[in-house]
This record gives C-alpha cells, sequence and structure tokens, in this order.
C-alpha cells in the first residue's frame, strides 16, 4: 500500500524484487525489456493513482500465463480517460505510455474504487516474441 508520491520509486523497487526473486527462486525466465518495462507501468500507474485518487492506493503483482500482471488499485471513482495522441502536449502521456508497451490493459470499478491490470510478458525470444513458456 502506497499512501504519498514519495512511495513511487519504493514501488519500483518493489516490481523490481518481485522479479529478481521469480527468475531466482522459481527459475522462470525474465528478460531485461520486461524488468525495464514493469517498472515503467507501475510507476506510471501508482503515480496516477497518487495523483488522482483520494486515499491510498494498493499495488499487486503476479504472474499468469507467462506475464507479470500488474495491479492497482485506488480509491478514485473517476476511469482513467486515455487523450488523442498529442506531440505538443506536454503532460498526461502515461497511460499512452502504458497502452503502447503493455500486452493488455484492463480498467475495472469495485465496490471501492477502481482497478488498473497491466499485463507484461516475461521473456523474449531473439525475435522479440513472447516465448510460450506457462507459468
Amino acid at each position: 500500500m502506497f499512501e504519498d508520491s514519495s512511495q513511487i520509486a519504493e514501488a519500483r523497487d518493489l516490481a523490481r524484487s518481485f522479479l529478481a526473486d521469480v527468475q531466482a527462486l522459481h527459475g522462470f525466465p525474465v528478460s531485461g525489456r520486461a524488468m525495464g518495462t514493469v517498472q515503467l507501468v507501475v510507476s506510471e500507474l501508482v503515480t496516477n493513482a497518487r495523483k488522482y485518487a483520494p486515499g491510498p492506493c494498493v499495488l499487486t503483482l503476479d504472474i499468469q500465463d507467462g506475464a507479470v500482471r500488474v495491479r492497482v488499485w485506488d480509491s478514485g471513482t473517476t476511469l482513467p480517460v486515455t487523450l488523442a495522441p498529442d506531440p505538443d502536449r506536454v503532460g498526461q502521456h502515461g497511460l499512452e505510455i502504458v497502452m503502447a508497451v503493455c500486452q493488455g490493459l484492463a480498467v475495472e470499478r469495485k465496490p471501492v474504487g477502481k482497478q488498473i491490470t497491466a499485463s507484461i510478458a516475461l521473456a523474449d525470444d531473439p525475435g522479440g516474441d513472447v516465448l510460450g513458456r506457462q507459468l
């Protein structure tokens, strides 16, 4: 759980540690691309939750079907909106970036607040395709 913006770096560290454990303790491949992408997605989603929703946010990471699922819950009731791409706009590109680097993105209303779930493949083959290993 993260209660203020100063903890965003802590959220990225948690994601890096989680993926290092997935690789070291469970033997699943984690590409450098996946490591960086998950940290970026965690940073963007936790930043948005802290910026736009009252109260704390909760970060959950798990592995499913060869991908890491990054879930961020917050108490805000307003669903995020992706703006049309605009290279002249300063800021508000976080969700655009997350959508561009993830395999899947879902937004769900919850009884209290909302949850955003992003999926990122753990490993690539040399051609950049996702390996078919089931986790």
